[in-house]
């Protein structure tokens, strides 16, 4: 029987990732200069693929090109948190409730936080974190439901490395998870979908105070 081989990622989609893991770890800060060829250099590759990486990443939201300044990472703020955090309030416990209420497996998500538990760097953290609040969301039988969160992720992302190069709070949050988990497997889907609001409320309402978010009953 013969093997398929593995398909070579883009030269485009090499430095996309590349450039999105530079952000998301924090390796490139909100309102850094990005300057396509001192990029390309970097990453080996001619302007061109740097230049369309950088046209996706601002569709994504984590760059700004602007016709004066350039391209730059794009800066966290107070309102920037409240839509992108605005959107995850609304969207992510109902579809982690319905996850749990069709019984979908949470394998993906602890499997995510043995990950996280285990990091070594932030950076690996980071992305145990993302995967596994995306193992909640993901299994919830609306495929449209789950893009639509992981439109918001990599913004999300963003705030999240601005607020933990502030003030780290990687066991308080870590602790939650376990918690969201075991009631998740649990099979109680309306204490895990409280716990999973109050968990993404009370980590941005600590990092950005001014964000006004409010949290769920409150009017």
């Amino acid at each position: 029987m013969t093997s398929v081989p593995t398909p070579i990622p883009s030269r485009t989609q090499f430095v996309l990732e590349g450039i999105k893991h530079r952000i998301l770890t924090g390796q490139l800060t909100p309102g850094q200069a990005l300057v396509e060829t001192e990029l390309a250099a970097q990453f080996g590759v001619s302007k061109t693929p740097v230049r369309e990486a950088l046209k996706t990443l601002a569709g994504t939201g984590l760059v700004v090109m602007n016709q004066y300044k350039g391209v730059t990472v794009r800066l966290v703020d107070a309102d920037m948190a409240r839509e992108v955090y605005d959107v995850r309030l609304l969207l992510e416990p109902e579809a982690l409730k319905r996850a749990v209420q069709r019984g979908a497996s949470l394998d993906a998500a602890r499997d995510a936080l043995t990950r996280a538990d285990a990091a070594i760097d932030t950076a690996e953290r980071s992305l145990a974190n993302r995967e596994f609040h995306r193992s909640l969301y993901l299994p919830c039988g609306n495929p449209l439901l789950g893009r639509m969160l992981d439109e918001v992720r990599d913004q999300a992302a963003l705030v999240s490395a601005v607020a933990w190069a502030a003030s780290p709070s990687w066991e308080r949050e870590a602790g939650e998870h376990r918690e969201i988990l075991r009631l998740a497997l649990d099979g109680d889907a309306d204490g895990a979908a409280r716990a999973l609001h109050s968990h993404i409320a009370s980590f941005v309402q600590r990092a950005f105070p001014e964000a006004g978010l409010e949290q769920e009953g409150q009017q």
